[in-house]
């Protein structure tokens, strides 16, 4: 069960790097070049390795690849909830439903 929640956590932290992405390519950078070495990009490419690295903890520790997936389908909830935060994005009712039936689907999954 402790590795479901770090999962979980380390889905929440992947998005969040992804924000950092986001707030890395909304600047305008010249040299071209200095799109992709930003501090924003790199810190979003850092906390993304680690994510990555913690679910491979996890799994070597015993949680299933199948359970991985599903959790890691949590991230279409975080995404879009972090970017209506950060960013003003907007969520329509039909992208809330598809969330809301994901979720549902996740929860189906471990019962």
């Amino acid at each position: 069960m402790i590795y479901i929640i770090i999962t979980i956590c380390t889905v929440f932290i992947a998005a969040c790097a992804q924000m950092l992405l986001k707030q890395g390519a909304r600047k305008g950078y010249s040299p071209w070049w200095r799109q992709y070495i930003n501090p924003w990009v790199i810190s979003g490419y850092t906390i993304m390795f680690l994510s990555m690295a913690a679910n491979i903890w996890c799994m070597h520790r015993g949680l299933q690849l199948k359970e991985l997936s599903i959790i890691e389908s949590t991230a279409y909830f975080f995404v879009p909830a972090l970017a209506w935060l950060c960013f003003k994005e907007p969520v329509s009712r039909r992208k809330a439903l598809a969330i809301g039936v994901i979720i549902i689907g996740v929860i189906v999954f471990f019962l």
